[in-house]
C-alpha cells in the first residue's frame, strides 16, 4: 500500500503535468504497447497483448476525436483537420490489424504516436 509520500507525489505530478505533456505520455505508451507486441510477436499470450495495445490505442484516439470535433476546441482549424486525418488513418489500420494480423502492420500507428507526441514534446521525433 503506497505511502503517504507517494501519494502526495502522484498527486503533484499530476497537477503540473500540462495537457500536451499528458497526451505526448499516453501516445507515447500506446506506441511502447505496439512495439512491445511486435518485439514478442512469436511469444506465448501475443494475441491478448495486441489485443490490449490495439484497444488502448482505440480509446486514446476516440478521446482525441471527441475534443477535436469540440466546438469549443481552441485548436487552429487545420491542425484539428490534419489531426483528424491521423485518427481516420489510426481507425483503418486497427480494423486492418485486427482482421489480419501481422507485426508490420504495427508500424505505421507506432510512427504516428511516437512522431505526434515528439510534436507535442516541441522534441525533434
Amino acid at each position: 500500500m503506497p505511502g503517504p509520500g507517494l501519494n502526495a507525489y502522484k498527486k503533484t505530478i499530476k497537477s503540473t503535468t500540462s495537457g500536451r505533456d499528458l497526451e505526448a505520455s499516453v501516445l507515447t505508451k500506446a506506441a511502447n504497447l505496439l512495439k512491445e507486441c511486435k518485439e514478442q510477436w512469436n511469444e506465448e499470450g501475443h494475441f491478448r497483448r495486441l489485443d490490449e495495445a490495439l484497444t488502448f490505442n482505440q480509446k486514446i484516439w476516440s478521446i482525441f476525436q471527441g475534443e477535436l470535433a469540440r466546438e469549443d476546441n481552441p485548436m487552429l482549424a487545420q491542425l484539428k483537420a490534419d489531426i483528424l486525418k491521423l485518427s481516420l488513418i489510426i481507425d483503418k489500420r486497427i480494423i486492418e490489424v485486427m482482421s489480419n494480423p501481422f507485426p508490420d502492420k504495427l508500424d505505421l500507428i507506432i510512427n504516428i504516436n511516437i512522431n505526434l507526441a515528439a510534436g507535442l514534446r516541441g522534441s525533434p521525433g
